[in-house]
């Protein structure tokens, strides 16, 4: 038996020797049913859906992965369902976006695991990795399976799009949970998995709660767009740089391209995709050329600046958003953009709003995220 197959029977057995305790302390026995759960609808989020029966909660996730969330060990679930016990005590999380809705649940205690820190500005999770309460299990694709084990996890938030590896971690025989949010179109819909998380560590009521405020904010903000647009144009907008001689331009029906849309603005592509596409900078030119601002996340070393825009491409003082100094930006060396913006829609919203059409919002706003380069 080599050292992972030994490790991995190890933690089976530990598992199994918690056997009648679920996630509360309770015993199996006076946790068998659930008089009442709350409910949890998704009101913008395409990628789970959620369905209550006889206290157990069936949650379908994506095409195929269904998870039957209990309160014992030893209810019986439906045929094709994995059983959970909830509320997990301990999980790993893929990306920020994961992360960001266990912040915004107060729930860093339940995180044991992280696949790495770099552009990671939560001082907490930073201390709980350096302490050693959360561990660092290595990149997707990369897994060190030593310190999966090490960190003990009910269940994995895994994210399929990425580069996988999770072949050594089922032979362990813990429970791997997709998390979508990544794939919500809809601004609403990746903020609403909030939900989903805070079903598996009993905060379905705050996790209910907190969306509510978000999504009337968001909506109370696009409203006012629509109607402040209706009496008159819509600045047009374009995003992204040169990189290795392309550019990546997301499609039409992207995430940003809705924000920039409920921001009382039009996205300068209109096409059907989401993903997008590598452009040559001909393409891109063409597109946007008169475009009246620029929206740009990335990670410069330093204060990003015109004179550093022009050097990394020559031409890109061609365009006219270059030209009168609208340039949008957010560097994620400095802001905590990826581990905060999927839960903030509603900030998000709101620069750009601050930036399209300044005589929506206070006078004294200051940005979050975004701002016009300087």
């Amino acid at each position: 038996m080599n050292r992972f197959k030994f490790l991995s029977v190890m933690l089976i057995a530990a598992l199994c020797s918690c056997g009648g305790r679920n996630g509360q302390g309770r015993s199996d026995a006076q946790a068998e049913g659930v008089d009442s759960l709350v409910p949890v609808f998704p009101k913008y989020a395409t990628g789970f859906t959620v369905r209550d029966t006889m206290g157990i909660r069936l949650v379908d996730v994506g095409k195929g992965d269904r998870f039957a969330l209990v309160s014992s060990e030893t209810a019986v679930v439906p045929e094709g369902y994995t059983k959970v016990v909830v509320p997990i005590r301990r999980t790993i999380c893929m990306t920020a976006l994961q992360l960001s809705n266990f912040t915004m649940l107060d729930a860093h205690d339940v995180i044991k695991g992280l696949t790495g820190t770099k552009n990671l500005f939560n001082e907490d999770i930073l201390q709980r990795v350096k302490d050693g309460r959360i561990v660092k299990i290595g990149m997707e694709g990369n897994f060190d399976p030593e310190m999966i084990l090490a960190a003990h996890p009910d269940i994995i938030f895994i994210s399929p799009f990425k580069r996988g590896g999770y072949e050594p971690i089922k032979e362990t025989g813990i429970t791997l949970v997709p998390h979508l949010g990544y794939k919500e179109l809809d601004p609403l819909g990746q903020a609403e998995w909030i939900k989903f998380v805070g079903m598996f560590i009993g905060k379905e009521q705050e996790a209910n709660d907190l969306f509510a405020g978000i999504e009337s904010r968001y909506n109370e903000l696009k409203a006012k767009c629509q109607q402040f647009t209706a009496k008159g144009p819509r600045p047009k907008v374009f995003s992204g740089e040169m990189h290795s001689g392309t550019w990546h331009a997301v499609g039409g029906k992207n995430y940003l391209a809705q924000i920039f849309r409920d921001a009382g603005a039009d996205y300068v592509i209109d096409d059907e995709e989401t993903a997008g596409e590598n452009l040559e900078f001909e393409k891109m030119y063409a597109l946007a050329a008169k475009a009246d601002y620029w929206r740009i996340l990335n990670s410069y070393p330093g204060d990003f600046s015109y004179e550093a825009l022009k050097a990394s491409e020559p031409r890109n003082e061609l365009f006219q958003a270059y030209k009168e100094r609208k340039v949008i930006y957010c560097n994620m060396k400095a802001t905590p953009y990826y581990e905060i913006s999927p839960v903030e829609p509603d900030v998000l919203l709101k620069d750009f709003v601050a930036i399209f059409h300044p005589d929506l919002v206070e006078n004294d706003y200051q940005p979050t995220f975004y701002h016009l380069l300087k």
